[in-house]
């Protein structure tokens, strides 16, 4: 009889298809909504990822996010996905302005930044140009030095063959 159990419940386990659970993505997730398999959204907004999808659909919407994507090509769908997650950050932070108030403030670092490097090489040029007016001084005043102490004909600095007796002189290779 045990034998008639173990056969029954493997015939019925057997005739089932094996069933697979596939987590919805982050968007169904979120919509409450069965997620199918060719769910535009899926790709983008994995189920690890729920706040991606919950900020995105915070500042535009699912339906607008879901024709946004549908307008783009295939391949540069995920680059829309990152642009739209990124600008809906920057709107949680600031309403206003959103990315355009980062661009500014990047801008304005730009320019400060900039500024303070041009006032860094001017420095430094004229750091190298007082050192080129000192090294000329200090050349002036050792040639009015030079220029001032008597040259002396009688003692020889120079090699004078006369005096060393090279008269005789030959070379030892010979």
């Amino acid at each position: 009889m045990e034998d008639w159990k173990t056969a029954a419940s493997a015939a019925t386990t057997s005739s089932l298809p094996p069933q697979v659970v596939i987590s919805p993505c982050a968007a169904c997730k979120i919509l409450r909504r069965r997620c199918v398999e060719k769910c535009t959204l899926a790709p983008y907004f994995p189920p690890t990822e729920p706040l991606k999808f919950a900020v995105a659909h915070r500042v535009f919407g699912a339906s607008n996010i879901i024709k946004l994507l549908q307008g783009v090509p295939e391949s540069q769908r995920a680059d829309a996905v990152d642009s739209m997650v990124y600008e809906a950050n920057a709107r949680m932070r600031d309403p206003v302005y959103g990315c355009a108030g980062a661009i500014c403030q990047l801008q304005k670092q730009i320019i400060e930044l900039q500024t303070e490097l041009a006032k860094a090489e001017a420095q430094i040029l004229n750091m190298k140009s007082q050192k080129m007016i000192n090294f000329a001084e200090t050349l002036q005043y050792q040639e009015s030095i030079i220029q001032q102490q008597p040259f002396d004909n009688s003692s020889s600095f120079f090699f004078d063959a006369d005096n060393v007796g090279l008269d005789n002189w030959e070379p030892s290779w010979k």
